[in-house]
């Protein structure tokens, strides 16, 4: 196997395995799959070429995704009145740039998620955009972006990171 098999081997294990961890809402593990200074950034508008100068539907860093994970956890949350399920779909997945030197790469892939909440079905689709670093736990995301198809789109409050 080449190196470049073997890089994809990794990210499409990567990508699967974060894809598993939000159809499960599994916040913590989620977020272990992040670096220290990670970001998850969801665009209000197609083409947002940055996070602060425009609004988002969310842009956290590791402390918000923090403050997100305590309170889907939390005993009072609403989140907790209704079971969250979740189906991620990831496909088309591609190296688009690698940096060997800084030992990371950027990775575009669409998705489809279904989420059923309080016996409603809700149908996500778009693209992913993830730069990744080679740490020495392993591949990590350092920055995620996704683009909704629909991002401009009036949507009802989203229970679980996509």
């Amino acid at each position: 196997m080449n190196t470049g098999d073997a890089l994809m081997k990794e990210v499409e294990a990567l990508l699967y395995h974060e894809a598993d961890c939000l159809d499960r809402a599994d916040l913590a593990a989620w977020m272990a799959l992040y670096t220290e200074d990670g970001t998850y950034w969801m665009p209000a508008a197609p083409d947002q070429e940055d996070p602060v100068n425009h609004i988002s539907h969310f842009y956290d860093d590791r402390v918000m995704m923090e403050i997100r994970k305590r309170n889907f956890v939390h005993p009072r949350a609403a989140s907790k009145d209704h079971v969250v399920r979740c189906s991620h779909l990831i496909g088309n997945i591609r190296i688009t740039a690698e940096d060997a030197a800084g030992g990371s790469c950027t990775v575009r892939s669409n998705f489809h998620a279904m989420l059923c909440y309080r016996e409603e079905k809700r149908m996500y689709g778009g693209r992913y955009e993830h730069v990744l670093q080679h740490t020495g736990a392993g591949l990590l995301i350092h920055r995620k972006r996704v683009d909704l198809i629909d991002c401009d789109a009036a949507h009802k409050s989203l229970i679980i990171y996509l």
